[in-house]
């Protein structure tokens, strides 16, 4: 392991990315997100999930030059046609009109469809919270989740995201999908050869399964059961239903193939003071009273402390992923 800086890290992907045939505007927009992630600590979801993007441009799933088209169809709509492109680069694009919409109106909806996967959901909401805003997010993608009562996978994961702020202190962030773990989790164990708990997978014949081998032909799990395949259903109609993207069952592999998944992104933003002055310093006592008085884990608050020792000491990568991002650099 190499601990470097944010910077450099940043610096590493964009090179990298560019060099695999992303424009500057890409680039830099997932080296964005690429960074925050490994600074929440989510190396999972990080500069290792990066290239898959990487080998997404180079297969013909993803447009690496695309061009967002912008466009607004209400007032506090902002919608974007990804055009085979990456949802980063479009949200970066019109992330100071989110956050002036909701200033003005009070909310503002992004919706963003026909683009490859999002990567971590949390970023988005976390950097509205980061402006004082609440922040609502949900996406989809290619089938790998059971509904309610079925074996077959007719979902994607459809991680769903919230993040508030509060006083004195980081923001409030829950990001979770809605399956009873992460398909990278799935992919991880059966990297390592290790078995998977029971309840998180069934095999392609539809049984329970602890093998993620068997798993990945198979299905994943909502948790909870009906109540987590609900939520997948409703995430799935805000972010594709919304947005005019693909439905889980029509979106083409993330890791397979050259063809776009083309899902869809829901974001919401609000601006919580018109209707609740000091909302920030209100949510601060009150999740300092849960955490203190009823020991409840108030989410986000570990991550904010992995972030601030990684912006201070430094980023932890594994030097294989370092060495594959300078080859990639070098045209290797």
């Amino acid at each position: 392991m190499t601990k470097i800086s944010s910077d450099e890290l940043h610096n590493l992907c964009t090179d990298a990315l560019t060099a695999a045939g992303f424009s500057d505007d890409n680039a830099q927009a997932l080296a964005r997100q690429t960074v925050l992630t490994e600074e929440l600590g989510q190396p999972i979801v990080g500069v290792l999930h990066m290239f898959y993007y990487v080998d997404g441009v180079r297969d013909g799933r993803i447009n690496g030059m695309a061009e967002p088209t912008i466009t607004t169809p209400a007032p506090a709509i902002i919608h974007v046609d990804g055009n085979e492109g990456l949802p980063q680069a479009g949200f970066d694009k019109v992330f100071e009109d989110i956050v002036a919409k909701a200033r003005k109106l009070g909310m503002a909806m992004f919706l963003h469809r026909n683009a490859t996967l999002c990567g971590s959901l949390g970023t988005f909401t976390l950097r509205l919270a980061e402006r004082g805003l609440v922040g609502f997010a949900a996406t989809n993608g290619s089938p790998l989740v059971a509904g309610s009562g079925g074996t077959k996978p007719v979902f994607g994961t459809t991680p769903t995201s919230f993040a508030a702020p509060q006083a004195d202190g980081p923001p409030l962030l829950i990001d979770q999908s809605s399956s009873a773990t992460a398909f990278v989790n799935i992919k991880a164990a059966a990297g390592r050869g290790e078995a998977i708990p029971k309840g998180w997978a069934l095999d392609a014949d539809g049984n329970p399964t602890t093998n993620p081998d068997d798993a990945i032909k198979g299905a994943l799990l909502p948790f909870g059961g009906q109540r987590g395949g609900n939520i997948a259903l409703m995430a799935e109609i805000l972010s594709a239903g919304l947005s005019g993207g693909n439905w889980s069952l029509d979106a083409g592999s993330f890791v397979r193939g050259d063809r776009c998944p083309g899902t869809g992104l829901f974001v919401m933003a609000i601006d919580p003071e018109p209707a609740a002055h000091g909302f920030a310093k209100r949510l601060g006592s009150q999740l300092r009273r849960l955490a203190d008085d009823y020991g409840v884990h108030i989410p986000g608050l570990s991550k904010a402390r992995i972030r601030t020792r990684a912006k201070s000491d430094g980023i932890e990568i594994d030097d294989e992923l370092l060495k594959r991002l300078k080859d990639i650099s070098a045209g290797a």
